[in-house]
């Protein structure tokens, strides 16, 4: 939590705008510079991420209580509807045509309700999202550290809660600090759920923002990649625009593709 004697009020409007992806490539890249020299920013920004997840947190228990009173509605509602359609059917004595027309019915409407949502989201995501291929076996070197070759060899299985748990027992003396914040935000992502998305976001823009770090270029494509997956368009388009600018970055071709295409909504 804030530190009560540190008052974040100042910052706090220009932290929205950079952690919401509003603002432009060079007020951008200003802003990060910032945070590098001034000491009271950085504070902030720190205060602000811990903040901000602490309300993740609190709104993520929130939304699954939300999301369980409505279920109970909904079995209401359909036991309410089962309940009338018995009293017509023995009130009226229909013929047998119109109750198989009605429980035809019926099932149909039960399955509009739990029905999946339609795959064009997946789909998408499969085409155009490019996965981190993980550290080679020579960088991993197993004799030396053996449990980042697990975390590696399990990221590539598709175990990625495993291998997120086994690369945070890699000491971090043996792997950089930006290494280490790269790949778990790459195993939170990879995991594709809500929650892991939005977690996987500050491990990822915090590697984005050292501009020193071989891995800042890829990790912006990531970060941005995780606000689509997470339908935050306007933060997506700076981040990838960022990206499809950037002739050095190795997603470079494949953020232009996605910003060319009609899978990412206009503003």
């Amino acid at each position: 939590m804030t530190p009560p004697a540190f008052d974040l009020r100042p910052y706090l409007e220009e932290l929205e705008r950079f952690a919401d992806g509003q603002m432009t490539p060079p007020e951008q890249a200003a802003f990060e510079k910032r945070l590098e020299q001034d000491p009271d920013l950085y504070r902030a920004y720190q205060a602000y991420e811990q903040l901000a997840a602490d309300l993740r947190w609190v709104a993520g228990h929130e939304t699954l209580h939300q999301r369980l009173l409505a279920l109970d509605r909904r079995l209401d509602q359909r036991q309410d509807a089962l309940t009338r359609i018995r009293r017509r059917q023995r009130k009226t004595q229909q013929q047998w045509g119109a109750v198989v027309v009605m429980g035809v019915v019926a099932l149909l409407a039960l399955w509009l309700v739990l029905r999946p949502s339609a795959p064009s989201a997946e789909a998408s995501w499969a085409r155009y999202y490019v996965p981190e291929a993980g550290l080679p076996d020579d960088v991993v070197n197993e004799s030396r550290r053996p449990l980042l070759a697990e975390a590696m060899r399990q990221y590539r299985d598709g175990r990625y809660t495993d291998a997120l748990h086994a690369l945070r027992r890699v000491p971090t003396s043996s792997l950089g600090q930006d290494t280490l914040l790269y790949y778990s935000g790459i195993m939170l992502l990879s995991q594709e759920g809500t929650e892991e998305i939005r977690a996987a976001q500050p491990f990822l823009r915090r590697v984005a923002m050292q501009s020193g770090s071989q891995l800042a270029g890829r990790a912006r494509y990531h970060l941005g990649m995780a606000y689509w997956r997470n339908q935050q368009i306007t933060a997506a388009r700076n981040t990838l625009r960022a990206v499809a600018n950037d002739t050095r970055n190795p997603y470079q071709d494949a953020a232009r593709q996605l910003l060319r295409s009609a899978a990412l909504p206009q503003e």
